[in-house]
């Protein structure tokens, strides 16, 4: 396998751009850009993970799964993430999935290789504490979110993160893949998507909800959406992004 160097000004992966030198060199010749079609799995659940990726496009979702096979995300990745971090904290595999909801591209870089950037720089392992921390406090909205709001503001906050992470008014996702990640019946989703509509806040088309009014989103959401993101700034903001 031949791996083209992966040049820093060009990265918009912003755990990348705030590495250390001392970690980004040793990361840099290892790392590989890849294409992220959508289903493409990059974590499988109770299997060893060889490889970490950095999104640099696209949505992945971090999916727990019962015994039963009822599903729902319980993390939403893009560009200020990775997919993988539980081997920041140790651990070889996970019960959950991750996999791409929404096409994109990545970077690419073996756990040992990983594991050893971060020992061998302590910027670089508390930069990747701390995005562990802000994931911790999304999975914790997501489970609030379930628990005590009701299906439109839900669905409000799932829009606007996506929207956060794609950059296009126009979001390629599905209503059998709304319910999926909503943990709600597909007609309820469609229901919802309509009442939204008639509020001019979006226009959903088959595949495709075009984001028409933020700030009407953000509304419907309420104090369902923004924390984790709020999170996000304070905690990365004590390594700034150097390129």
């Amino acid at each position: 396998m031949s791996f083209i160097a992966v040049d820093r000004l060009k990265v918009t992966n912003h755990l990348i751009k705030r590495l250390s030198e001392t970690a980004y060199g040793i990361l840099q010749p290892h790392m590989e850009r890849v294409d992220l079609p959508v289903r493409h799995s990059l974590v499988h659940p109770y299997r060893r993970t060889d490889h970490v990726y950095f999104i640099e496009s696209g949505i992945a979702s971090v999916v727990s799964t019962s015994e039963t096979g009822e599903s729902v995300e319980v993390g939403h990745l893009g560009r200020e993430a990775m997919a993988g971090g539980h081997v920041v904290l140790c651990a070889d595999s996970t019960p959950t999935s991750t996999y791409m909801q929404v096409a994109g591209e990545g970077i690419s870089i073996p756990v040992a290789v990983f594991r050893k950037a971060l020992a061998a720089d302590d910027d670089a392992h508390e930069l990747f504490l701390r995005f562990m921390q802000y994931l911790s406090i999304q999975v914790a909205q997501s489970a609030l979110a379930n628990a005590r709001y009701d299906v439109p503001a839900r669905l409000a906050r799932w829009l606007l993160m996506s929207h956060d992470r794609i950059d296009s008014d126009d979001l390629p996702l599905t209503h059998e893949f709304l319910a999926l990640m909503l943990g709600v019946r597909r007609s309820g989703v469609t229901d919802h998507l309509h009442i939204a509509e008639g509020m001019r806040a979006i226009k959903a088309t088959r595949g495709n909800i075009r984001v028409l009014d933020r700030a009407k989103l953000m509304a419907i959401a309420g104090d369902c959406y923004g924390l984790p993101e709020k999170e996000y700034e304070r905690l990365m903001q004590v390594a700034k992004p150097q390129v």
